[in-house]
């Protein structure tokens, strides 16, 4: 083996490790870019699940809305029925006289 191949053979030996090394270290980030996405995965399943929480809620305080509007009409309506009888009474009472 001549001193060029051993040179050659020494540059081939460091430019593996090298590469070896980076290889390593690719796998490490990889490895935590992956864990990183899982996270954040799971984090935005929990969001999707609260905004989820947060319509049904939402969606429950319309309808309550309504159902106390429709309740205040009710009343106003009993109310006008009432005079409206109270009137006609007084009414028939007078023509009764």
């Amino acid at each position: 083996m001549t001193e060029e191949d051993k040179n050659l053979l020494n540059t081939f030996d460091g430019k593996l490790k090298r590469l070896l090394f980076l290889f390593e270290k690719l796998k490490e980030e990889n490895a935590s870019l992956r864990k990183l996405l899982s996270e954040k995965e799971n984090e935005i399943e929990a969001v999707k699940n609260s905004l989820k929480e947060v319509e049904a809620r939402y969606a429950d305080l319309k309808a309550a809305r309504i159902l106390s509007v429709h309740d205040n009409e009710l009343r106003d309506t009993k109310q006008r029925l009432a005079k409206l009888v109270r009137d006609v009474d007084k009414c028939i009472a007078l023509l009764s006289e």
